[in-house]
């Protein structure tokens, strides 16, 4: 619980540095418009109350999610050093369909990571420009990715837990993350 209210106040206290990116998403920098433009309307959205602060949480699911994803969840709302930005992206997860990121492709697209970590039977990578890649049991394919503003220094602890993929349809041909 500790890890989580930590990562939850560096987000909202990060400024508006470079962050990692997908899909033209950048935490910190994309506004609701832009997200409704690339994506279209959520499959469902809910208001959310962080601290004193009205923000938004919008997931995109099963045929609105893009390819290859089996749920993409977009939370807005972002305390910069200018105040407080109601729409813009504070942060994202991707829960990619089996064999779309593995072990490797994160390596080839990102890089070698900041830090890992084990938590229960996975590893975590964390990457201070902003992603934590959260890994299967089984070691190689990626379970969950989230994306966020970039990261003073990686925690001393692994990262909040992510809920373990439900099972899902064969994935659709791979897409390569952006390359650096």
């Amino acid at each position: 619980m500790r890890a989580a209210l930590l990562v939850l106040a560096v987000l909202l206290l990060a400024g508006p540095a470079a962050a990692e990116e997908w899909g033209t998403i950048v935490p910190g920098a994309t506004t609701t418009e832009a997200v409704r433009a690339r994506y279209g309307a959520p499959t469902r959205s809910a208001p959310v109350k962080i601290d004193r602060y009205d923000a938004a949480q919008w997931v995109y699911e099963g045929a609105q999610a893009p390819a290859g994803i089996r749920r993409m969840t977009v939370d807005f709302g972002l305390l910069a050093p200018g105040g407080y930005r109601p729409d813009v992206v504070r942060s994202f997860r991707l829960e990619p369909k089996p064999r779309i990121f593995d072990r490797r492709t994160v390596l080839a697209g990102w890089g070698v990571p900041t830090k890992t970590a084990r938590e229960g039977e996975a590893d975590v990578y964390f990457y201070q420009e902003g992603l934590l890649v959260y890994f299967d049991k089984g070691g190689f394919d990626v379970a969950a990715m989230v994306f966020t503003p970039p990261q003073p220094e990686a925690p001393s602890s692994a990262p909040a837990r992510a809920p373990a993929p439900s099972p899902t349809a064969p994935a659709p041909p791979t897409t390569a993350p952006r390359q650096r």
